[in-house]
């Protein structure tokens, strides 16, 4: 048994194959992976897939699919991705225990790489998506 790296709420996954739908032909899902900017050091990276990565985890939930990058697995470990529509703006969410802080506009955070070993102690393992 490994960890689940993520979970999607049922907003997420009508989004994400709402995505696909309007993408056309080849699309199959969305990506997600951290990379360095912003104030507060990092940002949620999201990507149309036409052809997966095949070191990328897949998660699936009501037949969406959403590819986690190898490089973001740690720092992704336990988030909850969500879909919220607000007066000012529509996006997708995440819920990330690994987050220590973020910037005050919400487009950055900072984040540390998952304690497998209090997670362990914890008992949270659950099937990994592979």
């Amino acid at each position: 048994m490994g960890f689940a790296i993520m979970t999607l709420t049922d907003a997420a996954a009508g989004r994400v194959k709402a995505i696909v739908e309007n993408a056309g032909g080849e699309a199959r899902g969305i990506r997600v992976g951290i990379k360095k900017g912003g104030c507060a050091g990092m940002e949620y990276a999201v990507d149309l897939v036409i052809e997966p990565n095949p070191k990328d985890d897949l998660v699936e939930h009501q037949g969406a699919q959403v590819w986690v990058a190898p490089e973001a697995v740690l720092y992704l470990l336990g988030t909850r991705m969500d879909f919220e529509v607000s007066t000012l703006r529509a996006g997708f969410t995440f819920t990330n225990p690994n987050q220590t802080s973020a910037c005050g506009c919400g487009e950055s955070v900072e984040l540390k790489p998952a304690d497998l070993a209090a997670l362990a102690a914890k008992g949270d393992a659950v099937v990994r998506a592979s």
